[in-house]
């Protein structure tokens, strides 16, 4: 009888010890396929990269690619949340289905962080979270240096989704208070093929500078009709257009294109007091040790940040609940929200209520394209 209950316990105790180990599992959303390929491409890619332990817990990843479209991210983190039992998302890497995704991630109490910038409706913001600058902060270095420049009017073409409409209001915000003119407002669809009429249009305003409020391969279609045309000056893009195949469908047409990004894509050649340059050489060079050289993306940036994010609030999250309850996503949601000065590779993090992004100046820098690749232009 000792001996049974001697078993008894032990097998208790093997028990007790295995939950408290059970697993972590993070799910990821992004867009491996459609429009918006070639940057969830680069989120995928970085999750190879990511430790399979933290704080003596196993990692799980799931991968989901939602074809840039909305109702397929539904689809997706609804699976990942009732048959992965995820503890927390990150993605996806589009306005629309970041939009789509959050209700979801609300109603079922899963922290979600996004790599998009959006921003949540208030009574959805509780559970969702950003590891990429918010418009506001990137649109206001454009118009900055629009100003410096001595520019006076601007013209916009953007896609027409939500991405386009959140671009150009906030040109309409900061280039109101600088003074700046708008003087055109186009939009296209992410598929398209031309632009032809939405450029004339833009030419015929005569502006000073142009700002494309768009992102990925498709950002480069405005700017290279535009130069087709004869157009000499400044274009901006947004923060959203930088990888790889921009510059492959852009080519010499997007050479001098002025782009506000995240440290990251140029962390090997910022000022060596800036915070985040040691850890964006280290992910720079493990990432294009992988994936060859220049493969580097503010993408692979922002979603490692995420885990950043994540692993930052993991140990004190494992205190307060098992992985797979809702007592440790709840904890993993309160951590993420008081997060304090992590250093990441696109900016210095801290958040509270009612920042969920807790992003700064140092978050951003100016580049140009010049010869095919990423220039460091000033912070």
């Amino acid at each position: 009888m000792k001996a049974y209950i001697r078993y008894l316990a032990l097998a208790l105790c093997a028990g007790l010890t295995h939950a408290a180990q059970a697993d972590i599992n993070i799910g990821i959303v992004a867009s491996a396929t459609g429009p918006a390929a070639a940057l969830g491409t680069d989120i995928q890619r970085t999750v190879a990269l990511m430790p399979p332990e933290v704080a003596g817990q196993k990692v799980n990843y799931t991968f989901l690619d939602d074809a840039t479209d909305p109702t397929t991210a539904v689809k997706n983190i609804h699976k990942l949340i009732s048959e992965n039992k995820v503890d927390a998302v990150i993605g996806p890497n589009t306005v629309p289905n970041s939009a789509a995704m959050t209700p979801v991630a609300a109603e079922n109490k899963t922290p979600l962080i996004l790599i998009a910038p959006y921003a949540p409706p208030e009574d959805k913001r509780h559970w969702v979270f950003q590891s990429t600058q918010d418009a506001g902060l990137m649109v206001a270095r454009i118009v900055e240096d629009m100003v410096d420049r001595k520019a006076k009017t601007v013209a916009y073409i953007g896609f027409s989704d939500s991405w386009g409409d959140t671009a150009f209001n906030e040109l309409k915000k900061y280039a109101g208070k600088a003074g700046l003119e708008i003087v055109a407002n186009e939009r296209y669809q992410r598929p398209d093929t031309s632009v032809t009429a939405q450029v004339l249009k833009i030419l015929a305003s005569k502006p000073d500078v142009v700002f494309v409020g768009a992102s990925g391969a498709p950002a480069a279609l405005p700017q290279a009709q535009l130069r087709e045309r004869g157009y000499t000056g400044p274009i901006y893009q947004s923060h959203g257009v930088t990888s790889k195949d921009f510059l492959r469908v852009g080519g010499k047409n997007v050479e001098g294109a002025l782009i506000p990004v995240g440290p990251v894509l140029v962390a090997d050649q910022l000022p060596d007091d800036m915070a985040s340059k040691k850890v964006g050489v280290d992910l720079n060079t493990a990432y294009e040790n992988k994936y060859g050289p220049d493969s580097r993306s503010t993408f692979a940036g922002s979603t490692w940040d995420a885990w950043l994010l994540l692993q930052n609030a993991i140990p004190a999250a494992l205190e307060k609940g098992k992985p797979g309850t809702v007592e440790f996503r709840t904890a993993l949601r309160d951590n993420l929200e008081n997060t304090k000065d992590l250093v990441g590779v696109n900016g210095v993090y801290n958040m509270s209520p009612s920042d969920h992004i807790g992003l700064d100046q140092r978050g951003r820098v100016l580049i140009e394209v010049k010869d095919g690749k990423w220039s460091f232009v000033k912070p």
